[in-house]
This record gives structure tokens, C-alpha cells and sequence, in this order.
């Protein structure tokens, strides 16, 4: 990994640690999701990212937006947003998607045409540490699920495709 790449990791690890903090100290429940999360659940540090990936109830996103203003962050909406918004604090961009409880206990992200359901048991209490940094994160299962699907664009695409085999290979 290139010393930019490495800086761009720990400046994002740096935003997560606060953002822990600050979730925390207000009781909002927050998960990780994306390629941090595959990092959380392996130990390691598999590739640079591009940000980060927050999820949390929609019934917090009054609460979330008051916090995240309050300690720097400023919320950009990308024209394509569906289920999800972004936010920027110090060249530290984060993805924040939605959640609600359907039927049956099963979570979806809202989205102009419906729900985008999560794969069943994804919002366990499930904890993991990497490099000192504490965060919940998506289950094992449901990020191998969010993994799998083959997508269009080449770029995503290889991205998933290095994530899945980092979660699928044999725990040391």
C-alpha cells in the first residue's frame, strides 16, 4: 500500500474511532458495513478505502445530523443518493445509509421504489477490533452476502471480489 493510501487508512480509522465515541456517548446504534467492516472481521488492513460506511435507524437521523454538525462534519447529498447521504469532516468522506424493522424482524434501507432488504440476523451485536479501534460492524454472514453478488462496474466489481476472499479464507 502506497504511504497516501496508508495516511488516507489511518485518517478514516481516526474519523471512526470519534465517531464511536460520539455514538456512543449519545446511545445511537451505528454499524459498519463496505470494505472497513471485511478489515474489522479479518484483523488486517486488506486494501485502501475510499470511506467509510455507517449504518443506522432512521428514527436516529435527526440525532446523527445534530452530532455529526456538531463535531465537524459536513453533510454533501450526492444527486444519485437512494437509501443514504454523505458526509465530509477533514478529506474523510462517509457514507451514512438508513434502516428500518420491516415484518418478521427483517431490516431494509427505504428507497424510492421500496426496501432494500439486509440479509437476516446483518444488525447482531457483533464488536470487532482493528489496530486498537473498537467498532460494530455487519455480521460475517451478511457481508459475504453483500459481497457475492457480481456487480456491472469492473472497479466495484474487483473490489468485492478481493473482499470476499478476504472473509472467506481460513481464520488464522
Amino acid at each position: 500500500m502506497e504511504v497516501k493510501e496508508a495516511a488516507n487508512n489511518a485518517l478514516q480509522l481516526a474519523a471512526l474511532a470519534q465517531l464511536t465515541r460520539e455514538f456512543q456517548a449519545h446511545g445511537i446504534e451505528y454499524w459498519l458495513f463496505g470494505g472497513w467492516a471485511v478489515d474489522f472481521h479479518v484483523g488486517y488492513i486488506t486494501r485502501a478505502h475510499a470511506d467509510l460506511d455507517l449504518a443506522i435507524w432512521q428514527a436516529d437521523v435527526a440525532r446523527v445530523r445534530r452530532r455529526l454538525a456538531e463535531t465537524g462534519w459536513e453533510h454533501r447529498p450526492q444527486p444519485e443518493e437512494e437509501g443514504y447521504t454523505t458526509y465530509v469532516r477533514n478529506g474523510v468522506s462517509m457514507d451514512l445509509a438508513y434502516l428500518e424493522r420491516g415484518d418478521m424482524g427483517m431490516t431494509f434501507t427505504p428507497v424510492r421504489d421500496g426496501r432494500a432488504e439486509w440479509p437476516k440476523g446483518a444488525f447482531a451485536s457483533v464488536e470487532a477490533t482493528l489496530q486498537g479501534i473498537r467498532a460494530r460492524v455487519i455480521s460475517r454472514a451478511a457481508l459475504i452476502a453483500e459481497k457475492a453478488p457480481v456487480r456491472v462496474d469492473p472497479l466495484t466489481a474487483a473490489k468485492d471480489r478481493a473482499d470476499l476472499a478476504s472473509l472467506v479464507r481460513e481464520r488464522p
